[in-house]
């Protein structure tokens, strides 16, 4: 199954496509990804976006694409839980220059409101320490931090911190239905 695409009023997540491979390798590049573990190549990146998009198939969820509505690629949401991860995670990223438009914010939201109507009861986010606008990102999406929670195989609390998100206090009224 594809990932779905999931409409706001001011974003399109979609299915992602091939261009959007030298978007993330410029990502991965800059310090903006100091906090998430970067590729060492091309091919590594290959199999990272490849991921993504098969997990829907072989998960029922994956990553989108995000995209304004006037078509300008800005990051990415995604809901996964590769092997080392104990939990299914949502994640996001965006590109240099579209910080403080709200962006993270409403993707996020509207993938919690898609796994809330999938049944998922909770899902995670891994979070650096010292990653604060990732961390504000998660309290404003109603997650609480979870300092019992099992960390990815292989972490440990000065590296990871967990942010539990659960459908009735993510803030989305759709959450309620």
């Amino acid at each position: 199954m594809p990932a779905p695409t999931l409409h706001t009023s001011r974003l399109t997540l979609r299915p992602h496509v091939l261009s959007d491979m030298d978007p993330f390798w410029e990502f991965h590049q800059s310090d903006r990804a100091s906090y998430v573990g970067a590729p060492k190549t091309r091919t590594h990146q290959w199999y990272g976006l490849a991921s993504e998009v098969g997990s829907w198939d072989m998960m029922g969820h994956g990553g989108w694409g995000v995209d304004t509505k006037a078509g300008q690629f800005v990051g990415q949401v995604a809901i996964t839980q590769p092997p080392h991860f104990p939990e299914r995670e949502i994640g996001w990223t965006l590109f240099d220059g579209v910080d403080g438009r709200g962006y993270a914010f409403e993707a996020a939201s509207a993938a919690l409101t898609w796994a809330w109507g999938q049944g998922f009861e909770t899902l995670v986010s891994y979070i650096h320490p010292d990653n604060a606008r990732s961390i504000a990102l998660a309290t404003r999406l109603g997650a609480q931090h979870d300092a019992q929670a099992e960390l990815p195989t292989g972490e440990t609390a000065a590296e990871t911190l967990v942010y539990r998100h659960s459908p009735d206090t993510d803030g989305s009224p759709e959450a309620y239905a």
